[in-house]
Formats: C-alpha cells, structure tokens, sequence
C-alpha cells in the first residue's frame, strides 16, 4: 500500500474498509470532498448527490488499498504523487455519455449555416482557416462527427480553405479513446448508414475510424476552469460545448462560459446542450435560431 500524509480530524470516527465493505462517506467528509472538487474543478456535487459521489470515489479507494475517504482526500492534496492520481479521481467523478451525431440539429446547423457565412467572411479578408473546438469531446464522438460532415460537405465547396478540429475534456481515458479512434456499437448507434460505411471499418465488434478522419481531429486534456490553460485556446470560429455547464454551480458557469467568449473569434458561435441555457449567465452572445435548435453568435 502507497504511503501518504494523514491528519486527525475532530469530533469524527472515519469509517474503516474491511474487505468488500461498502464505506459511507459522512456528511463532513462529503462537504471537505465537494470543495476540494469545486475548487479544482468548478464542479458542484449537490446534496442529492452525496450517494454518488461516495460510490465513485470508493472504487479508487479499494484500488489503492486506502481506508477511509479522509486518507483519500489527504492522498490526493498532500501527497508527491497524488497529483497523478487527479486524472483517476476526474474520470470518476465525470460521467462520459455520447455517441456519433448526437446532437444532428447542430451539426446541420455548422455546415449548411455556419460554416459557409464564417468562410465567405474569411474569404473577403484573405484568410483560410476554420478552427472547431469540441470543449467537452469525451471519447471523440462529436469531433469525429463534425470532421465526416466537413470531409463530405464543406471541403468540396472550399477546397482551398483548412480545416482544424480540436476536442478536450477533463478525463485522460476517454482523450486516449479518442486518439484511438475505435468505438463499440453503443457509439456508432445512430451512425448514418452512409457514413458508417464509408469512414468505420467493422472488426469483431469494434468499428475502426478511417485514419483519414481522425488526421482532421487532435485532442488534449483540459480543463476549463483552469484559467492559465484556457489562455491557450484562443482563435476558434465555432465551439461545442454541451451538457457541461450542467455540473456547475451558477459562479462557475459564468465563468467557463466567459473563458468561452474569450476563446471565439468575433462572429464565431458557441452551442451547448438542449437542456442548458445562458440565460442569467451571459448577456455578450446574440441568441441565434436554427432549424429545430439554437446558437450563440460573439458579434
């Protein structure tokens, strides 16, 4: 078992883990925890949400033979190498739930809208390169779905122009699913048939992405509460961004979504989820209306 700094804490009898035994995080554990994540990450672990993250957590706690939730706590903050250990503790506390062309609407949006407004404007400036950022890219679903959509409908009509995608995400395991680009069937689910049979390649149960694909996508871990990191994600003409602000309290989405303004270039647009919204969080955006979804324009 790893060794790592310990401290007491008053008036509390942490729970010990035997063997299989299921620990119960106590109530002053589960608010030193939500203000550790929060102050991290701008995550906000609701009240109702207590049961949740005790599950998550212990499963690294049983993997590393720690005992109590306190010493796992004190691992990740005090310990020499428990920052290693934060990108096992941000997979488990994320939940990563996409698949290709989730959200058609706004990918419709991008490349018969979009895209051909942002490229005439370039065009009239001299200019020729479009970057898509997807904020939020999880295993690389929505960044691979964009870059099929781009290959087959906008580089035809713009072939001069380059096309630069680039998905993030706060989870180091689901960035290397993405470089790998192979997917099982729950991803590809409602993978058009014409796409799935030109770009994937069937193995087994796997599908392979087509390597020309995945050259149009790169990807990195990131966090967008981390105000030096999102100084570097600068210049983009469109960014995704969905159901991410619904991990956050009102003071974080603010923020996130301001780094997001920050990150466009003027004239770019911002999508998030169908069940997320701006309102009370930003006024800088113009809400634009799309068929069957809506965006946000930096003017």
């Amino acid at each position: 078992m790893q060794e790592f700094i310990t401290k007491s804490y008053p008036n509390q009898s942490p729970a010990l883990a035997m063997p299989g035994q299921k620990l119960a995080l106590s109530l002053k554990s589960f608010e030193a925890w939500r203000k550790y994540i929060y102050d991290s990450t701008g995550i906000y672990f609701q009240d109702n949400k207590k049961y949740l993250l005790e599950s998550r957590l212990q499963k690294r706690i049983m993997h590393l033979g720690i005992k109590t939730f306190e010493e796992y706590l004190d691992f990740v903050k005090f310990n020499p190498s428990g920052s290693a250990e934060l990108k096992y503790l941000y997979e488990a506390i994320t939940i990563n739930e996409t698949f290709f062309f989730r959200n058609q609407p706004q990918l419709d949006a991008l490349v018969t809208t979009i895209l051909p407004e942002i490229i005439s404007s370039k065009q009239k400036l001299g200019k020729n390169k479009i970057r898509i950022w997807s904020a939020a890219s999880s295993s690389g679903e929505e960044a691979y779905s964009i870059a099929m959509m781009i290959n087959d409908l906008i580089k035809p009509k713009y072939p001069n122009f380059d096309y630069e995608i680039v998905g993030t995400d706060i989870s180091n395991a689901v960035i290397d699913t993405a470089k790998r680009g192979t997917y099982k069937e729950y991803s590809v689910r409602n993978t058009p048939a014409y796409y799935l049979k030109k770009y994937f390649k069937a193995n087994g149960t796997a599908f392979e992405l087509e390597h020309k694909i995945k050259s149009m996508a790169t990807f990195k871990l990131l966090n967008l509460y981390d105000d030096l990191s999102m100084r570097t994600m600068i210049n983009f003409d469109v960014i995704f961004c969905a159901n991410v602000l619904i991990y956050f309290d009102q003071t974080s989405k603010i923020k996130v979504i301001n780094h997001l303004y920050n990150s466009l270039l003027k004239g770019g647009y911002l999508f998030i989820g169908y069940s997320e919204t701006l309102h009370g969080i930003s006024k800088a955006f113009k809400l634009t209306s799309f068929p069957k979804t809506i965006g946000y324009k930096k003017e």
